[in-house]
């Protein structure tokens, strides 16, 4: 009797510590998840993300030269891209940043003023080659979603990462209202981007859920409003 007792008081501890193995394990992998959706969907390729689509939006856009989308393409990938990121190595050597995560909202503050600074350049370089219309409209619209999130994030820290994908979804819905186009398909799976990105920084503890829902609609409204007009 008792080494019935020992052996089942045995086989419960085993499972016990399969069990939560298991836990850790999963735990492990979608932590490893949400960290690729975070850095797919980082905040400062979605201008590049959101001219990609509008020149395969289906409208006018679209028949621009190759060799100007060629130029655009160029000036907004080093505006927007390149040349943020390669400012975090130097502002976390002269400690403005503790991490390239930026995990507190005082942290995110310059960094996101300097990105708006290298976003306007970009603006105005495209207006100076003379883009004008939709992509010039949803650059300034980007610009102003930036800027709003510099002053918002010195007191709160809302998601910049829902901002940015917020403001692709709202560029896109803005065109097939605009010119009657059929985006569907594109737009179910930004809004399950959305969904996957703002799962993914919830599930980090990056954020609120009041932060992630905050960050979709500011970036969403601002660009929506901006393109449609």
């Amino acid at each position: 009797m008792q080494n019935t007792v020992s052996s089942l008081i045995f086989r419960l501890r085993a499972f016990a510590k399969s069990f939560s193995s298991d836990k850790a394990l999963k735990h492990s992998m979608m932590k490893l998840l949400s960290q690729i959706i975070s850095y797919l969907f980082h905040p400062m390729l979605m201008a590049s993300l959101g001219i990609f689509l509008i020149f395969n939006s289906g409208t006018h856009i679209a028949f621009i030269p190759i060799e100007a989308k060629r130029v655009i393409y160029l000036t907004v990938i080093l505006n927007t891209a390149i040349l943020p990121l390669s400012t975090l190595p130097l502002l976390y050597q002269f400690g403005l940043i503790k991490s390239f995560q930026m995990e507190s909202a005082r942290e995110r503050t310059l960094p996101v003023l300097l990105t708006c600074f290298f976003y306007f350049v970009c603006y105005m370089l495209l207006k100076r080659i003379g883009v004008t219309g939709i992509i010039i409209s949803f650059m300034l619209a980007t610009i102003i979603a930036i800027a709003g999130a510099g002053i918002i994030t010195r007191f709160w820290k809302i998601s910049i990462h829902t901002i940015g994908i917020g403001g692709v979804t709202g560029a896109i819905m803005a065109l097939t209202y605009r010119y009657g186009v059929d985006l569907n398909g594109m737009l179910f799976l930004l809004f399950l981007c959305s969904g996957l990105v703002a799962s993914a920084r919830l599930y980090l503890g990056a954020h609120s859920p009041a932060q992630v829902y905050a960050g979709f609609i500011w970036g969403f409204a601002i660009v929506f409003s901006s393109v449609l007009l």
